[in-house]
């Protein structure tokens, strides 16, 4: 996908023709989007379905294994404070 600024008209009833590569490589197939409306400009972002567990296993707390939660949470909170 080539990156740039293109110029495009709007028609009568406010739509316009979003860049074909763009359609294919962002959209996909789910076909929606997020439209985020400021005060002089609109941000279109592409929705997709997010895999949480992607990033199981990623965070380091510092410590092998928890055994006593409440215990963890004590030394965790006291660590940020």
């Amino acid at each position: 996908m080539e990156t740039g600024v293109e110029v495009k008209k709007v028609d009568s009833q406010g739509r316009l023709i979003l860049p074909t590569d763009w359609r294919e490589s962002e959209i996909g197939e789910s076909k929606e989007l997020y439209i985020i409306k400021r005060k002089s400009y609109l941000k279109i972002i592409p929705k997709r379905r997010i895999d949480l567990t992607e990033n199981f296993d990623k965070v380091d707390l510092g410590v092998e294994t928890i055994g006593n939660w409440k215990e963890f949470e004590k030394k965790f909170h006291e660590a940020t404070a």
